[in-house]
């Protein structure tokens, strides 16, 4: 039984779908990131960056526990376990893993500062909202480019590629995109969401978080509390 500690965002919905897509038991805990769970001594010990999602595997590759955060090593971690959605030979598991890294280092990173930018920030700044939308904008073309060629990210099988990014794609209105504008996107996003597994990850822990309105949760997640020494 793998246990999760997670919250109901993107980066923990990957490891949920990962988990639901290959079968594997799991007990998910939730770390309210509005309340600073992702701060006490227990979380940090095993995600030193104070972010979600980690896991402790206490069957791992030597027979004995092991914890791990972030959540693309966790992705990666879990496909070599089961062996699944990492693709079939090497070249396909390095064409699989560029897109988990355009994941990683781009597309999350960017589309979360556009999120915040056009819905969170205390002041409107027109020079942050553009550059963030017009880069979310650039990398939803990416895609769309990609996927006028294949079915999926990395080629024409469903891997962990799609996994990383499909959640942070289930946002895009609040990034000023239309999916209209990428139909490729559209297509891939479309037959994605219609996954039993995808369906049921998006939904665990999703029953307990609040919408964002709260100055003590906002200071915790984008103000001073998060840059404390501890």
């Amino acid at each position: 039984m793998i246990d999760v500690y997670s919250w109901a965002t993107p980066n923990g919905h990957k490891v949920h779908i990962m988990l639901e897509e290959c079968g594997l038991p799991y007990t998910a805990h939730a770390i309210d990131i509005g309340a600073g769970d992702q701060f006490t001594p227990e979380f940090l010990k095993i995600s030193p960056n104070n972010k979600i999602p980690a896991i402790i595997d206490p069957d791992g590759p030597d027979g004995q526990p092991i914890s791990l955060f972030e959540s693309g090593a966790i992705l990666i971690y879990l496909a070599g376990k089961t062996g699944r959605l990492l693709g079939k030979t090497d070249r396909e598991k390095y064409e699989v893993l560029q897109w988990v890294m355009f994941q990683m280092g781009g597309l999350g990173p960017m589309l979360g500062q556009a999120h915040h930018f056009r819905l969170y920030a205390p002041e409107q700044i027109e020079y942050a909202v553009n550059r963030y939308s017009n880069e979310a904008k650039r990398l939803y073309q990416v895609m769309d480019k990609q996927l006028a060629k294949h079915a999926y990210l990395a080629g024409d099988e469903y891997t962990i590629a799609d996994i990383a990014s499909f959640p942070w794609t289930r946002s895009h209105k609040n990034q000023g995109i239309d999916l209209a504008d990428y139909p490729n996107v559209q297509r891939w996003f479309d037959a994605i969401s219609a996954r039993p597994a995808v369906q049921r990850g998006v939904t665990v822990l999703a029953d307990k978080r609040k919408p964002l309105t709260d100055d003590k949760a906002k200071d915790l997640l984008f103000g001073k509390s998060q840059y404390q020494k501890r």
